[in-house]
């Protein structure tokens, strides 16, 4: 048996003993409230109270795995450090109702002198549970009884359709039910950026609308988002990981959508303006939001290689769902789901407003030529860049099929056209191919040494040169970096074979199976250029301060 070491039980001793009796016990937590979900015992809570000046003095919840030195831990707590208003102090005696307790603590608290006895009821200890078993049976269910596992397999079932594959947040579904004081739900998928998974159910486009104008104006402004949250009108079911960490930044070291089912759980609720955030559905939401989940995933199944094309399509479907038990004498409802292209064209439009509203442009007044600013703000920081090669029958299919597309006149010389590839999401990649059309199209792809006057590292800089004499940054790249060395190498000898044509790919997919692999349906823009060298620019090596300036060489 493990006991205290000798300082330990001299400084308990030390402590003033009251003349006093404690309770103490090892209960187990459950409820009925846990038989219609599954769940098993989620852990035992350990108590000791003074009932003679009825307080609680230590509490704490353990798991059922853990062992009897965990009641002590608490025992101790409740000495050195009580729960007000209790103070220091150790008990003259302590009562328990199990025989296995009572042993146990006396063979630990021996040098106490704490007098250890057995009772048949702790009266106070059984009040308090009465009491939280009070609180718990009156407690609102986060789901109704009987919708729980319905609405749970529903889920999981939307889930498992991966609809953040082939949907982006803006790409809103109309879901018209005209029941249970409900007209339309829209409901926009989380997903695609990898960081949140879910449905949104909102109950009206103003909703949605407002807050995604909130979110692309202030969404540096915590207060701002906070408060913008709140005042959402919808439903929702989100995707969590089972048992998550308390500590926000372990999110980062995973992606939702790599794990099994086993470690994902789906939470549902409602957001109102004058409700906030409410983790429980009531019995019409509950079904409203069954109905809603049944018809995106048989929507999803219909129509998932045409959501998948490079347009969002217009597209409608009715459904005949029966309800999992009548609801007012119906035993089924009519529910039409329906595309919105021209919402999801506005939604694009204020994504690539406000991200011009926040163009920040690097201006050289000294850079030679007719380069008249190096700017770095065409391409998205999170954006996945590559540097490769594609097959001229790849080129040919790609030629054909991607919707923006500049020519040139390359020969087919060599294994194939060395290309740069910058995926991003969709909305990114339209705004980055419209940027480049508005400067009169793409003139050529450089690369440029750079180097960081702070710390002396050296850099390979990716640009891109504009017909309009504008040079966008496209990359930072350490010399150092043994990889980018060889496949600037390769790029370099695949240039030669070409007579200095390459290739800028804007591809879409930057989350999920095709990121950093897009199939050609991801592909969204084809540019066709010359490459030039950094003598060919004449802008010597550019130094990497806050503003980056040619440096003059003598």
């Amino acid at each position: 048996m493990t006991t205290f070491n000798r300082s330990t039980s001299r400084r308990l001793k030390n402590l003033t003993q009251i003349p006093s009796v404690w309770e103490g016990d090892r209960r187990s937590l459950s409820s009925s409230l846990l038989e219609y979900d599954n769940s098993e015992e989620k852990g035992e809570c350990i108590l000791w109270v003074d009932g003679s000046q009825g307080i609680v003095r230590g509490m704490d919840i353990v798991s059922p795995d853990s062992g009897p030195e965990a009641i002590v831990r608490t025992l101790m707590r409740a000495m050195e450090s009580p729960n007000s208003p209790g103070k220091p102090g150790r008990p003259q005696k302590i009562v328990v109702k199990d025989r296995e307790i009572q042993f146990y603590l006396r063979g630990v608290l021996q040098d106490l002198d704490i007098a250890i006895d057995y009772v048949p009821n702790l009266p106070f200890i059984d009040e308090l549970f009465r009491g939280f078993a009070e609180i718990v049976e009156n407690q609102v269910p986060e789901l109704p009884p009987k919708y729980a596992k319905l609405l749970n397999d529903k889920a999981f079932a939307i889930w498992n359709s991966v609809p953040w594959e082939f949907l982006e947040e803006q790409q809103i579904l109309a879901i018209e039910i005209n029941k249970w004081d409900i007209g339309t739900l829209y409901a926009s998928v989380m997903g695609m950026l990898g960081i949140e998974y879910g449905i949104l159910l909102y109950r009206s486009q103003e909703s949605l609308k407002r807050f995604r104008d909130v979110v692309l104006r202030d969404g540096e402004s915590q207060g701002l988002l906070e408060d913008a949250f709140l005042k959402q009108d919808c439903l929702f079911v989100t995707f969590e990981k089972t048992d998550a960490s308390d500590d926000p930044e372990d999110d980062f070291y995973y992606d939702l959508a790599e794990l099994p089912n086993s470690e994902i759980e789906p939470t549902f609720g409602n957001i109102h303006p004058l409700e906030g955030l409410r983790s429980v559905l009531y019995e019409e939401e509950a079904i409203a939001v069954f109905v809603a989940l049944e018809a995106l995933f048989r929507f999803f199944r219909d129509h998932r290689s045409q959501l998948n094309e490079y347009d969002f399509p217009s597209l409608n479907h009715r459904y005949r769902i029966s309800l999992p038990e009548p609801v007012q004498k119906q035993k089924s409802v009519s529910v039409t789901v329906s595309t919105m292209p021209e919402l999801a064209d506005e939604l694009e439009d204020m994504a690539i407003n406000a991200t011009d509203d926040s163009e920040d442009n690097l201006n050289l007044s000294d850079l030679p030529g007719q380069l008249t600013s190096l700017r770095d703000d065409l391409i998205p920081e999170d954006s996945f860049l590559s540097l490769g090669v594609i097959t001229w029958d790849m080129l040919e299919y790609l030629r054909n099929d991607v919707k923006h597309y500049q020519p040139g006149k390359i020969k087919p010389v060599g294994d194939g056209l060395p290309v740069i590839l910058i995926q991003t999401s969709r909305p990114k990649a339209k705004a980055i191919i419209e940027k480049i059309q508005e400067s009169g199209g793409l003139k050529a792809i450089c690369f440029n040494p750079g180097a960081d006057v702070v710390d002396g590292t050296d850099y390979d800089l990716g640009l891109l040169q504009t017909q309009n004499s504008e040079l966008f940054l496209f990359g930072e790249f350490l010399d150092s970096d043994p990889v980018h060395s060889e496949a600037r190498k390769k790029w370099n000898q695949r240039c030669q074979k070409t007579k200095g044509f390459c290739g800028l790919i804007i591809a879409r997919g930057l989350t999920g199976a095709s990121r950093g692999n897009p199939q050609l349906k991801d592909m969204m823009a084809l540019f066709e250029v010359q490459t030039l060298a950094p003598e060919d620019l004449g802008l010597g090596t550019l130094r990497l301060v806050e503003q980056m300036q040619p440096e003059q060489s003598s």
